[in-house]
């Protein structure tokens, strides 16, 4: 195999994945999300641009292979911190597009200092919200499957700026 199309640091790689909750008596359930059907998930490879355990399990792969793995939280979206509850003025949050009232359960997003987070609304009051910065899939195993379509060289603005640039990636 030839070693420019494994993937390695520094490679731009694009993948179509399935991604399933695991229960704890190690089954899984009905596909949460997937890329199948529609555009492949585009990513810089070294640079932490997906979870930790599929990015490790993806080294050395190359176009056309599969995987399924199970990643424990700590390879995914880490434990959930308890400590990540906050309480924010409605104000601040911004709806999805479409989204007039806001309810526990739904996802808004809040800038930080860090940018922009998604959070979970848990409780609604007249002029505050509750709402936990937790990844929505923090705490959980999860189980992925996974087909490599594409591996390329990343060019030095992508390496430069961590991510992936053009089609499928981010633009300046």
């Amino acid at each position: 195999m030839d070693a420019a199309n494994l993937i390695a640091l520094n490679k731009v790689v694009s993948f179509h994945y399935k991604l399933a909750e695991v229960a704890p008596d190690g089954s899984h359930g009905d596909w949460m999300e997937e890329s199948s059907g529609g555009e492949p998930l585009f990513y810089l490879h070294g640079f932490h641009n997906v979870v930790v355990g599929l990015e490790r399990a993806l080294e050395g792969k190359s176009v056309g292979d599969s995987i399924e793995i199970t990643l424990k939280p700590e390879e995914a979206y880490g434990p959930r911190q308890p400590d990540a509850m906050q309480r924010v003025p409605i104000k601040h949050l911004q709806l999805q597009q479409g989204v007039t009232k806001l309810k526990p359960g739904m996802v808004a997003a809040v800038k930080t200092e860090r940018g922009v987070r998604s959070v979970v609304v848990s409780k609604v009051g007249k002029f505050n919200a509750d709402v936990d910065f937790n990844h929505p899939l923090a705490g959980r195993t999860l189980y992925y499957e996974v087909e490599v379509v594409a591996v390329r060289d990343a060019s030095a603005e992508e390496i430069a700026h961590g991510h992936v640039h053009g089609p499928g990636g981010h633009h300046h």
